[in-house]
């Protein structure tokens, strides 16, 4: 991957993503991306599946945790 990798906005709003990135990032056809305005440009996030994320908070300690009645 080089950082001339470039992409053209076509006349329909569509950018094709090169293959060097692609392939380096693992990226599949189908997969959901999120739009995250940063200053002047953009990142391109790619938004996992629920079962990606399937225990992530395997040890997080609940205990102090406040929520919607516990408010003043």
């Amino acid at each position: 991957m080089t950082t001339r990798d470039t992409a053209k906005l076509s006349a329909k709003f569509q950018i094709s993503i090169p293959k060097a990135i692609r392939t380096a990032r693992r990226w599949q056809a189908g997969q959901v991306f999120a739009f995250i305005p940063k200053g002047e440009g953009m990142l391109l996030v790619p938004v996992p599946k629920p079962h990606e994320l399937a225990g992530m908070a395997r040890d997080a300690n609940p205990n102090g945790y406040r929520d919607r009645t516990d408010r003043v």
